[in-house]
């Protein structure tokens, strides 16, 4: 198991950039439908969907209050390639939120968090 050391998540069209502190996700999960009928007996039953979503990706980052952060941006390609090690995430994506803090004798970091919004390659067989 390695750590996560020389992870890196680039931005295709914004090309943004910041030294990450924490990767956490892309949270992709999936919805049951209910198969439950009347012919059922003991308990409901179930049926995955057939879509998913791919979630959100959270990245705590060293907090630049110089750098234009692109908030209002379109979606765009981004990939996670993990510990540098060539195994990679990419989806299209945009960030949904920004939010950094300060506190006196730490570093400023803020928390981006970005939306998924297609297919994830890498995550899912296809």
């Amino acid at each position: 198991m390695a750590d996560g050391h020389g992870t890196t998540v680039t931005f295709g069209t914004s090309a943004w950039s910041a030294n990450i502190i924490s990767v956490d996700g892309p949270s992709a999960t999936r919805d049951d439908v209910d198969n439950t009928h009347m012919g059922t007996s003991n308990a409901k039953a179930f049926l995955p969907s057939s879509l998913y979503d791919g979630g959100e990706l959270t990245l705590t980052v060293e907090h630049d209050a110089s750098a234009a952060v692109p908030i209002d941006q379109a979606a765009e390609t981004i990939t996670i390639d993990w510990a540098g090690g060539g195994n990679t995430y990419a989806f299209s994506g945009y960030m949904k939120g920004y939010t950094p803090g300060a506190a006196i004798g730490e570093r400023m970091e803020a928390q981006a968090v970005i939306k998924v919004t297609g297919a994830i390659t890498g995550l899912v067989s296809t």
